[in-house]
């Protein structure tokens, strides 16, 4: 089953969260799991989409308590790492989706693309290395183009790994 990770800030605006919903469900749809952080903002809302679909969500709490984890997250795993976390979250999935965030976003984004994991922005972080852009991070338009994305990325490298 295809692991998609989506990150993003632990607060974000009624926008951004619509977004995130879609990503969610449209994770869901496909049949994979939607792992994230387990809290709320951009998390959040991605589990509530996908809980809406039918789907399985898995959250990477920071935490110790598995009652920090939003209400629409089926398995909460505690870690007690605080923000190190972020590792956990990102090498639990075989695709990322990056919406909107803040610097703990940008920090699994950094991991994702050090591990060599596929990272689909949607209205996320840009990069840029001596003042060029950096084009690691495949920018998409709608939610359902970053999900068909992350699919398609996943599922090329299931393939090579074969």
């Amino acid at each position: 089953m295809l692991r998609i990770a989506v990150i993003g800030g632990a607060f974000c605006d009624p926008k951004t969260a619509a977004l995130a919903e879609e990503v969610g469900r449209e994770i869901a749809r496909r049949g994979a799991i939607l792992i994230c952080g387990g809290l709320g903002g951009v998390m959040e809302a991605a589990c509530r989409g996908a809980k809406s679909e039918g789907g399985l969500t898995i959250g990477i709490l920071p935490g110790t308590d598995p009652n920090d984890a939003n209400p629409y997250v089926d398995i909460p795993i505690v870690t007690g790492m605080g923000e190190a976390r972020n590792v956990i979250v990102v090498r639990s999935a075989q695709a990322i989706i990056a919406i909107d965030g803040e610097y703990g976003t940008l920090s699994e984004i950094a991991f994702a693309l050090k591990f060599g994991i596929p990272v689909i922005g949607l209205r996320t972080w840009e990069l840029f290395r001596e003042r060029k852009r950096v084009e690691d991070i495949v920018e998409v338009e709608t939610p359902k183009e970053a999900v068909e994305k992350a699919v398609s990325l996943a599922q090329a490298k299931a393939k090579v790994r074969g």
